[in-house]
């Protein structure tokens, strides 16, 4: 696997994954070898995620077209659970609507992600295409009115754009002319998932910091990194640990961790340890997934979400959602 990257971040419904083990280390010690060179980390500009509770990522695109019940009734029993980061498929506009209104009326802070399964794909070759992030940021521009009468949302821009390879320069000139388009409709904080499915921190950093004859320059972005056992960095060759957690807070721009979990691949990541340290830096953090994964990372059975109906569906927990709800 090229970066050990295209686990289970392939989000569609195809994959099977273990189910999660233990919740994590004990300490941090364990995950930041080598030590980080960078200030510790800390509330830097928590401010722009100050909206943004702890929660889980729903994905429910790929499911009787999207006319699913989302299992709010169980969630509300669940009180760590504070925002939800809602993927959206092209095509799933209209039912988008209801998801998010749903989300908004029950009080969760909701996050909207663009998301294209078909660019997430193990040769990588479709993630660095300008063109797919450049359609996104359009068909934001199309749906953003819409999508926002069923309650206030934060943008993600979109899901995991950038391979392990994109370099800070192609990354952050890409993104400033996306981020551009979107800010003609709206004017609110912006989540930019780190390349590499969620994993190249040192790449994204770069691109921030201006050092790579490109600076991505919107002050209004927030960083999201996705951590599971195998989170890799190609251009630090070696797994992710806390000291790319430093090396984004150090960028002065607000941080978060989009996606979290285990997806069964007995890779080395100590992904909870780093999702504690996370925590300690007021970094919201979303667990993968309440439901929709596809796998078995799924936090609520039967799996897949069901259809909605007149009455709410009897979902209830599985074995895979105290170790991840432990974590909020």
């Amino acid at each position: 696997m090229a970066g050990g990257g295209d686990y289970s971040s392939l989000q569609q419904p195809s994959g099977g994954y273990a189910a999660a083990g233990d919740d994590g280390m004990a300490s941090y010690a364990g995950s930041q070898n080598p030590p980080s060179p960078y200030a510790a980390g800390g509330p830097v500009a928590s401010t722009i995620t100050a909206g943004l509770g702890n929660g889980v990522n729903l994905q429910p695109s790929y499911y009787y077209d999207g006319d699913v019940d989302l299992g709010w009734n169980l969630m509300a029993k669940y009180p760590r659970i504070k925002s939800v980061r809602i993927e959206i498929e092209m095509g799933r506009e209209a039912v988008a609507e209801r998801w998010i209104r749903e989300a908004v009326s029950r009080k969760y802070a909701v996050i909207a992600t663009f998301h294209s399964a078909a660019i997430l794909t193990s040769d990588q070759l479709l993630m660095d295409d300008p063109n797919e992030l450049f359609k996104a940021a359009a068909w934001w521009v199309t749906n953003y009115s819409s999508l926002s009468k069923a309650g206030e949302f934060t943008i993600n821009l979109m899901n995991e754009w950038g391979s392990h390879a994109i370099t800070p320069h192609d990354y952050a000139a890409t993104y400033n002319q996306a981020i551009a388009t979107v800010r003609s409709v709206y004017d609110g904080p912006i989540i930019v998932d780190l390349p590499g499915f969620g994993q190249e921190a040192h790449t994204a950093a770069l691109a921030v910091v201006g050092k790579s004859g490109q600076t991505l320059k919107d002050p209004k972005i927030i960083l999201s990194a996705h951590v599971y056992p195998q989170a890799f960095s190609l251009s630090r060759n070696r797994a992710m640990t806390t000291a790319d957690l430093d090396e984004l807070a150090a960028t002065g721009r607000g941080c978060m961790l989009g996606e979290f979990g285990d997806d069964g691949s007995g890779g080395k990541t100590p992904w909870a340890d780093l999702v504690k340290y996370a925590k300690s830096m007021d970094w919201p953090v979303f667990g993968w997934a309440w439901n929709g994964d596809g796998g078995r990372m799924n936090m609520i059975q039967p799996v897949p979400f069901q259809k909605v109906s007149s009455t709410a569906y009897p979902y209830t927990v599985g074995p895979y959602f105290q170790p991840i709800y432990d974590l909020l």
